[in-house]
């Protein structure tokens, strides 16, 4: 009764919209944080081992933050059954090793803008996958639309003019491939969620996948240097968008339809956007046309491919 309790406010129109606009801001504010990050801990575009052992730090330590606050709010340590060890595994792979080692070398390849914009494609990447994949919802005509109007606002961003000519594959195209391992991560999270605690989930794929990309970067020579108040206080709060964000979207996702959650993810870019404007300079980029065309067929899309019949959201 207590965790049929649970779904229902879980379930709220007005928790959903709440929980998902908390992650979606963190989320947002990740794009610009990583960026001054990388100028904090002299961590140069070209270096990939470096921004990879960086990665790992954040996550590792998003990881052990996370099990502690579910353990003060589950009253008692979250302990994984033996059984949640390959679960755990396969989700730290797609949803910290594979999303951010393309993530983060991507980033440092391309501006902020266009990447939280790029990213925002991962909302109809993992409608596909849900739909066409595993079958946990239904692929519709108007979800078909809504992915090409979503898709035609990715292409419009990299057609160049004031953003810059052409694309690339570290760059624009690392980003679009970590969007794929994303749709994948939080795909398996809805379904390991039915018998698992999704916080349990998020703490220890953050803590397995952040340890296995220190090991990778620190194998390929990778060196973080920088350590001070500030550049620690960074990370720290990165690792905090990490843990709060992921717990929260993964609890969110528990208790309702991939779709239904993953709508708000067109605030991923607005929110990276604007922060990016503000935190990076970024200003004649986020206000230009073909930016804010972007951004809003990105949002038309993602509400024609969750919109159904009688539905206000």
């Amino acid at each position: 009764m207590k965790e049929e309790k649970r779904a229902q406010i879980m379930q709220k129109t007005a928790v959903v919209w709440f929980g998902a606009l908390v992650c979606c801001a963190l989320w947002g504010s990740a794009f610009p944080c990583i960026k001054i990050g990388y100028q904090m801990f002299e961590i140069d575009a070209a270096d990939t081992a470096a921004q990879i052992l960086f990665a790992g730090y954040r996550f590792t330590l998003a990881g052990i933050l996370t099990v502690l606050i579910g353990s003060v709010l589950n009253r008692g340590f979250l302990i994984p059954k033996k059984e949640s060890f390959g679960k755990i595994f396969k989700l730290s792979m797609l949803q910290t090793v594979l999303q951010y080692f393309f993530f983060y070398v991507g980033l440092a390849n391309t501006t902020g803008v266009k990447a939280s914009i790029i990213e925002g494609v991962n909302v109809f990447v993992a409608v596909l996958v849900a739909s066409l994949l595993f079958q946990q919802e239904k692929l519709t005509g108007k979800k078909i639309v809504g992915c090409l109007i979503g898709f035609a606002g990715v292409v419009i961003v990299n057609l160049g003019g004031s953003m810059d000519m052409g694309f690339r594959l570290t760059g624009e195209g690392f980003i679009f491939l970590s969007t794929v391992a994303y749709a994948f991560s939080s795909v398996f999270l809805k379904r390991y969620s039915k018998d698992e605690n999704p916080v349990l989930l998020s703490g220890y794929q953050f803590i397995t996948g952040g340890i296995i990309m220190c090991v990778i970067g620190l194998l390929m020579g990778g060196k973080v240097h920088g350590f001070a108040a500030a550049s620690t206080g960074m990370l720290v709060y990165l690792a905090v968008v990490s843990a709060v964000a992921y717990s929260l979207w993964g609890i969110l996702l528990k208790y309702n339809p991939v779709s239904k959650v993953a709508v708000f993810g067109f605030m991923n870019p607005v929110f990276g956007v604007i922060l990016s404007a503000l935190l990076l300079g970024e200003g004649a980029q986020a206000a230009g046309v073909k930016s804010l065309i972007a951004l809003l067929l990105v949002s038309i899309g993602i509400y024609v491919v969750n919109k159904k019949e009688g539905d206000s959201v």
